[in-house]
């Protein structure tokens, strides 16, 4: 990987983390154009992952200070019941992590076709927020658990893990204000623990990746997912995600056909 690869893929890799378009299935498209190989450059996968988690934070750091501040204080605050809700949360995902982890890692092999599927199946997702539109509520504890579901099965490369926990969450009639915030805050501890998991394990090998042009995309992740993050929590204000609908549609058409040798 080059400095122009390392730098495009940053890109994509902090714009689409919070925009519900699958910033994995980028990552394994730009990964198939630019003829890197899926399973290698797995530290360079690492830092750009990380870059978007502190741009969520960069972002949120206010929220994340007050339910720091409010869970320490051990009482059952308003705070200390956002943050269970971020654990009940996690459960689905840690759930496949534990006993899903060999069958998902067979879907980032570079198949084009099965990516394009998954495109499809975000847009499906984002299309619907369209259609169901209950009356809006605060997001419970039963439904920090479906959103939770919706991010488990998000674990594959191009079904977009913000498309289907917003998605979800707007669809079983969470506040569009809440929403977002809560979709980024609740993959924080998963995405880190999952990168520390795999540096622990020794993860993929790097192919003489030099540290420049990791740091390269890492730089451009974080400056673009910064805005990014801004951007889609305003977005998602105004419920309007059916053009996102529309890109995963035409994405997905063009991943199908680069897997069909059409194009």
């Amino acid at each position: 990987m080059n400095w122009f690869e390392a730098i495009i893929l940053g890109l994509i890799q902090g714009i689409t983390e919070f925009l519900p378009v699958s910033s994995s299935g980028h990552l394994e498209l730009g990964k198939y154009l630019f003829n890197i190989n899926p399973d290698t450059n797995f530290y360079f996968s690492v830092a750009v992952h990380g870059a978007t988690v502190l741009s969520t934070i960069a972002v949120l750091w206010k929220e994340i200070a007050d339910l720091f501040k409010g869970f320490f204080k051990f009482r059952l605050n308003e705070e200390t019941k956002y943050v269970f809700k971020i654990f009940i949360s996690m459960i689905p995902v840690g759930i496949a992590g534990l006993f899903l982890t060999d069958i998902v890692d067979k879907y980032f092999t570079g198949n084009m076709i099965s990516l394009g599927i998954q495109f499809m199946i975000t847009a499906v997702l984002l299309f619907l927020t369209s259609f169901i539109k209950p009356k809006e509520r605060p997001i419970g504890y039963l439904d920090s658990f479906i959103i939770g579901i919706a991010q488990a099965i998000a674990v594959l490369p191009a079904i977009s893990r913000s498309g289907a926990t917003i998605a979800t969450g707007m669809m079983i009639g969470n506040k569009k204000s809440d929403i977002a915030k809560f979709s980024f805050l609740m993959v924080l501890i998963p995405i880190i623990g999952a990168n520390l998991v795999e540096m622990r394990s020794g993860g993929f090998s790097v192919e003489g990746t030099s540290v420049s042009v990791i740091l390269a995309g890492f730089i451009t992740a974080f400056i673009s997912g910064y805005f990014a993050c801004k951007w889609m929590i305003n977005l998602v204000k105004k419920g309007k995600l059916v053009w996102f609908a529309v890109y995963c549609v035409l994405v997905g058409v063009f991943s199908i056909l680069l897997g069909m040798h059409v194009i």
